[in-house]
């Protein structure tokens, strides 16, 4: 967890210009779509934020974000962003999705944007977001499916993982991620496949 935490903290001045703009469409793409499933008054658990790109665009879709990350640089610049543009219903902190603040039933919508495949313990996590929606309530998930494209960057990727220079990464297959999701008890309603390339795959489930 340090060394992942130290990763993401060192990379966050650098996120939006070297990640967010360079998949700007699939970011919009996946701000619109996502907007289709939130109402006014939802509750909403943002899991590994970042710098409040999507969190700050869907807090005018919901009454109330709570948006967490463990990167404190990360938390920092979404801070700055919600204060630059006096927004005030997003709570922006740093904790896992773990955090005992958080309790059963308590939110209308999680969403997990590009965090799944980072999970060395995934099947805990969709397991701990289960617990956390209300009934019926909807998981909104992207994820980058590397499992489904064989090339050098990936290898490459995997390879610094292994060693520990980058944090932990799963090869997923699509198959398997809506497998885990669907054995959590979660009926999937729309999915969406964006990047031919390395898919990131976007579903959006439901509560049973």
């Amino acid at each position: 967890m340090k060394n992942t935490k130290r990763f993401w903290d060192k990379i966050s001045s650098r996120y939006d210009s070297q990640v967010y703009l360079k998949h700007l469409e699939g970011y919009n793409k996946t701000i619109n779509m996502t907007r289709n499933y939130l109402k006014t008054t939802d509750v909403v658990l943002d899991f590994a934020c970042g710098t409040g790109v999507t969190t700050i665009e869907l807090s005018k879709n919901v009454e109330r974000i709570e948006a967490i990350d463990i990167s404190e640089n990360m938390i920092d610049i979404a801070k700055c962003k919600s204060v630059q543009r006096d927004i005030s219903n997003i709570c922006f902190d740093v904790a896992t999705i773990y955090d005992k603040r958080f309790i059963k039933e308590s939110f209308d919508v999680v969403i997990a944007f590009n965090i799944l495949y980072l999970m060395e313990d995934m099947d805990n996590v969709i397991q701990r977001i289960y617990e956390l929606l209300k009934p019926n309530g909807i998981f909104i998930s992207s994820t980058n499916c590397l499992g489904e494209k064989n090339s050098l960057t990936i290898m490459i990727q995997s390879l610094l993982s292994k060693i520990g220079v980058i944090p932990f990464i799963r090869r997923l297959k699509i198959s398997e991620l809506e497998g885990i999701i669907k054995g959590s008890n979660f009926s999937i309603m729309q999915t969406h496949k964006f990047n031919e390339s390395v898919p990131n795959y976007y579903i959006i489930s439901r509560k049973k």
